[in-house]
């Protein structure tokens, strides 16, 4: 008989079926991820709420294949926020979950979703995003390639006045992201995107490429601007990755990613609340310092 619970959250029943399965290796079962996404959602809810979200599900554990979810699923709860989006590819439109409250987080992660991704638009324009991101995907094991590719952008960023967030991901990289008024679409972004990219990889071209190819990247570090797309996404900070001890992404500031001992899989369910205990998020006024995208088209040729 299959074993069963019910959490009441906010007066929403959640169900929570097979509790005591282990989804990540070393003893972390599904009561733990739900108690994990219910206890971080303080954190995590400024990064997600009124965005699209891609659910990276593993139902049977992350020693099985996972698979990702975009699609609302007909039995979900109706008291769970969706939104229409367009599905330009198809020439369709699909429902997809908005995760704006802890009994939304603690049901999809009963669901076997151990890892959120977020659009980099919200519901109010979702043809113009608020952010513009920078996945540093490294080709080898040297992270500190990856550290210099973060400084790089920062460095760019930094002589035209445009704060930049760091983030570690949980898994392989940084991501460095850069706020935005929602006032361009993604071609114009991406465009501008693709051109600070571009420039930093040129001007290191030993370390640092644009190249997707990844049979021609070498050893490089990738700079993956591509992310920068309608209906693309990037991790959500706070959210676990599918990996053994159950890694966090992150939002780090800039004085962190100096530490040579920076690591992406540095933080962990186990150790990331000691961290917030003791740490304001770095990332809590992102959006106070959004900038024009049209200043950014720019900022390559300077």
């Amino acid at each position: 008989m299959t074993e069963k619970k019910k959490l009441v959250i906010h007066g929403k029943n959640v169900p929570l079926s097979k509790p005591e399965k282990q989804l990540i290796p070393d003893g972390i079962t599904k009561t733990d991820i739900v108690g994990y996404y219910r206890r971080i959602w303080r954190f995590a809810a400024p990064h997600v709420t009124d965005r699209p979200v891609v659910m990276q599900r593993f139902p049977d554990g992350i020693e099985e294949e996972g698979f990702y979810q975009k699609k609302t699923q007909e039995y979900y709860p109706d008291w769970i926020t969706t939104i229409e989006v367009d599905v330009k590819a198809h020439d369709a439109r699909d429902r997809y979950v908005m995760c704006n409250n802890e009994e939304t987080i603690a049901y999809l992660a009963n669901q076997g979703c151990i890892t959120l991704h977020t659009w980099l638009s919200k519901k109010d324009d979702l043809e113009k995003p608020d952010r513009m991101a920078f996945d540093l995907d490294p080709s080898d094991d040297d992270f500190e390639k990856v550290r210099l590719a973060a400084f790089a952008l920062k460095k760019l960023f930094d002589k035209a006045d445009i704060r930049s967030y760091p983030l570690v991901t949980g898994s392989k990289g940084l991501h460095v992201v850069v706020p935005l008024q929602p006032s361009s679409g993604f071609d114009e972004v991406r465009e501008a995107a693709r051109a600070i990219a571009e420039k930093v990889a040129t001007n290191n071209k030993e370390l640092f490429t644009t190249q997707t190819a990844k049979n021609k990247r070498g050893n490089r570090v990738f700079i993956d601007y591509l992310r920068n797309a309608y209906g693309q996404t990037t991790v959500m900070p706070y959210a676990l990755r599918a990996r053994e001890k159950a890694p966090v992404a992150v939002p780090l500031d800039w004085n962190e990613v100096h530490d040579k001992e920076l690591h992406p899989q540095k933080y962990t369910m186990q150790n990331i609340f000691r961290r917030l205990s003791q740490k304001e998020d770095p990332w809590k006024h992102l959006h106070r310092k959004a900038v024009s995208p049209k200043k950014l088209s720019g900022l390559a040729k300077t």
